[in-house]
């Protein structure tokens, strides 16, 4: 199973404190953006990841993140020239590094509950396509989709529903067909590939499945300055209140028992006197 985390795009959102510097790259609480979808995907059991970014921020999510050994896992970093949508992520990889399913994580969005490694498993599990949904009060800032009282997907809409309704996080499980599936997709109106689009072509295949996120999961996009925040009190309270990391790659990686307990107290040597640090050597002092 392959992971691939796009890190890509201007942030102008966020600007300017994105002007010079990739929004997965700012901190949630104590840690880079980048590191809770990693740390994620980790906890489901995947262990080969491509990062998505842009040339400019290239050489730092090389040095943030290296090849990924230190964590036990195989991190590649690859370039896209400019942005062209969420499915470019296919034609950037090769056939052969896809030839086996996917699972597609946007770097902003951060999600927190208590069985949620286990939830993405499932929908690793699932055949063809696969999204979550999660019940929203303003649909319309997302892609959203509807299903009949059979469970069975009546349509999928982009950011043109109104209201309450069900919303596609960012993430995503795909088969080995999604190479050959987004070379047929055309660009949208804003001249980009969309997610929509290319979910709409597992749908129409009848290969597009679901799982819905329970009121225990929390979902938060990352790329607005008012999430960014709520993002960071979310994981201060959880991390202060209860003692336990959150996103944590290097914890995630000790607990899968893919690095040793020396491995892991390399890495505290290398955070110095941080608080980071000093989470991580609760872990440890806590087996």
């Amino acid at each position: 199973m392959k992971g691939i985390v796009l890190a890509g795009g201007s942030g102008s959102r966020l600007w300017p404190i994105t002007k010079v510097i990739s929004k997965q790259l700012l901190p949630v609480y104590d840690k880079p953006m980048i590191y809770y979808p990693i740390s994620l995907l980790m906890a489901a059991g995947i262990r080969d990841f491509s990062v998505i970014t842009t040339p400019r921020d290239f050489e730092l999510f090389k040095a943030l993140l290296g090849d990924g050994s230190q964590w036990g896992i195989s991190i590649e970093v690859v370039t896209q020239e400019s942005p062209k949508g969420l499915p470019d992520a296919f034609n950037l990889l090769s056939q052969s590094a896809l030839n086996s399913d996917s699972m597609l994580i946007l770097g902003d969005n951060l999600f927190y509950g208590s069985q949620i490694a286990q939830k993405v498993r499932e929908l690793m599990s699932l055949p063809g396509a696969a999204m979550f949904g999660y019940l929203v009060n303003e649909v319309e800032a997302y892609g959203c989709f509807d299903f009949d009282i059979s469970g069975n997907i009546k349509d999928l809409e982009e950011k043109t529903a109104v209201g309450r309704g069900y919303a596609i996080p960012g993430i995503y499980k795909f088969d080995s067909d999604v190479k050959r599936l987004t070379s047929l997709l055309q660009p949208s109106l804003r001249g980009e590939l969309e997610i929509v689009d290319l979910l709409k072509s597992y749908f129409h295949e009848s290969k597009l499945n679901f799982r819905l996120l329970d009121r225990g999961t929390a979902w938060l996009d990352t790329g607005t300055v008012e999430n960014l925040n709520h993002a960071g009190e979310l994981i201060k309270v959880i991390q202060t209140r209860q003692g336990m990391l959150v996103g944590s790659p290097e914890e995630v990686a000790y607990r899968n028992g893919w690095i040793s307990e020396g491995d892991l107290r390399v890495l505290v040597d290398g955070y110095g006197e941080s608080e980071y640090a000093k989470s991580l050597c609760n872990v440890i002092f806590d087996e």
